[in-house]
């Protein structure tokens, strides 16, 4: 077992499509247990699929991880003691190591079909489908000039271990997988193109990685790889098998895998929404782990200084998008107010009602006005919605959402010619001001019950059925803006003044 100074874990994903929840759950339990040992956080690419990778998806994972703020100490762009860091710049290494893996008899020349495999089964009386038979292992030279004098290409086969491999793994204890119950696998192309069993645990093995924290679907292929690393040692690579560490799956509807191709699982779907780092890493930290039974909002220094893989749970973690606002609802209520407001403000961009680099004006305002949706908001995008009307050009200024719209029928107009009236008076305009005057002419005045008194008023004047406190919204409008606005949403309900 490695000592805390040593620790090196890896996250290396394939640029492959946009980055999901599962795979970041995964990069954040490597960096907090790095972190947590003061280890090393290795950021690597496995970009040698050229038909399915991308330029876009590997600046997309660069991209996630630096909003999140899960920097790596080597990789891409960083660099390091074990450069290049992409797979499509290290064959070099991969053709090096199938050879010394050859040249030992760690590994062979395997000619046989699938249709041959798959009858040899039938003949024995085994299942057709139980896969690669080990019948190549000990070809000789004669029978592999023959193949090849036929024209067959071979593929390079790791010879397994005859006994049975065993490990204990951080999280799921004592793990053993019976002699023969893993067959010889596939390494390289008979031209030597190397394959994902060669290059992953290789690149672990050169890189030094101790701890290899990764999601259960791949335990399956945890004795391959312990065999490799074996292997791998006896030609003077590596020194052997890291720690592994399989984490729970990701899970959504109906409890199956949260696969890339769910829209729920894409990352940037949230960030666009307002999630913001803090909530987001807090929740994904959730999905397997917990930093105490009666406690579920913490910071990231806090997960760092708690984190222990070993009470990671073993059972699926289902995705749950209602707490996962809430934690991220919490994070935002813990935010400085100014900081609050410095967060906002690309999404009131985006609500198209603030246009470049704000105002002075424009700042002031949305620091005066944050403070009053701060508690209310799940997320930054809820924020600028409920502040859109402070910002938006009169002009353009209209209830948009249906039930606000309907707010301002006919039964609307007596209740905004009475607020008109009132609001007229009034010398100071101040909240408390403006609260007297229309309590005074809606509630007492008219006898209507509050919620039935102030919706007309607040739908007039912020557009929405559900806005910041109603009397600090106005002052922060002005009296000309407010009085402007109920003058509008009196004309829309049918009434004349």
């Amino acid at each position: 077992m490695s000592t805390p100074s040593q620790v090196r874990v890896r996250f290396c994903p394939s640029p492959t499509g946009t980055p999901h929840v599962g795979l970041i759950r995964t990069a954040l339990f490597n960096w907090a247990h790095a972190r947590h040992h003061g280890g090393t956080f290795v950021f690597r690419i496995e970009d040698t699929d050229a038909s399915r990778d991308t330029v876009e998806s590997y600046e997309a994972i660069l991209d996630a991880l630096r909003w999140l703020g899960l920097e790596w100490d080597e990789g891409p762009e960083v660099g390091g003691p074990h450069t290049p860091y992409r797979q499509s710049e290290r064959g070099a290494l991969y053709a090096d190591a199938l050879q010394r893996l050859v040249e030992a008899g760690e590994a062979y020349e395997s000619y046989s079909t699938a249709e041959e495999i798959e009858a040899r089964h039938r003949a024995a009386g085994r299942d057709p489908k139980l896969g690669y038979d080990n019948a190549d292992r000990d070809l000789t030279a004669e029978r592999k000039a023959a193949f090849r004098a036929e024209g067959r290409t071979p593929v390079y086969r790791l010879r397994m271990p005859d006994r049975d491999i065993g490990f204990t793994d951080l999280i799921r204890g004592e793990v053993t997988f019976r002699a023969g119950s893993v067959p010889d696998f596939v390494l390289a192309r008979g031209d030597g193109t190397p394959l994902y069993p060669l290059t992953n645990p290789l690149d672990d093995a050169l890189m030094e990685i101790t701890h290899v924290l990764r999601g259960e679907d791949l335990l399956s292929s945890t004795p391959r790889q312990i065999a490799l690393f074996e292997a791998f040692a006896r030609v003077g690579i590596g020194s052997g098998p890291p720690i592994y560490a399989h984490l729970p799956l990701v899970t959504g509807e109906g409890n199956r895998k949260l696969s890339k191709r769910d829209p729920q699982s894409n990352l940037f779907l949230y960030r666009d929404r307002g999630f913001t780092p803090e909530g987001l890493l807090n929740y994904l930290a959730l999905l397997g782990w917990a930093i105490a039974e009666d406690r579920d909002v913490f910071t990231l220094d806090e997960m760092v200084a708690a984190f222990d893989v070993s009470r990671v749970s073993s059972n699926a973690a289902r995705f749950d998008l209602k707490k996962a606002e809430a934690i991220n609802s919490a994070h935002l209520r813990r935010l400085p107010a100014e900081e609050f407001a410095r967060r906002v403000e690309p999404f009131l961009r985006s609500e198209g009602v603030i246009i470049g680099t704000p105002t002075a004006q424009q700042r002031a305002l949305l620091a005066a006005a944050a403070p009053l949706v701060q508690e209310r908001s799940v997320v930054l995008s809820d924020a600028a919605r409920m502040l859109r009307f402070l910002f938006v050009d009169e002009a353009a200024f209209v209830p948009e959402e249906t039930a606000a719209q309907a707010a301002l029928g006919p039964d609307a107009a007596p209740v905004l010619d009475a607020a008109l009236t009132s609001l007229d008076a009034v010398e100071s305009w101040t909240s408390t001001d403006i609260e007297a005057a229309l309590k005074a002419s809606l509630v007492d005045g008219l006898g209507l019950k509050p919620r039935k008194a102030f919706a007309p008023v607040r739908v007039a004047v912020s557009g929405r059925t559900v806005s910041p406190p109603l009397y600090e919204s106005m002052e922060l409008l002005g009296r000309d803006r407010s009085l402007h606005r109920l003058r509008a949403g009196l004309e829309r309900a049918g009434g004349v003044r």
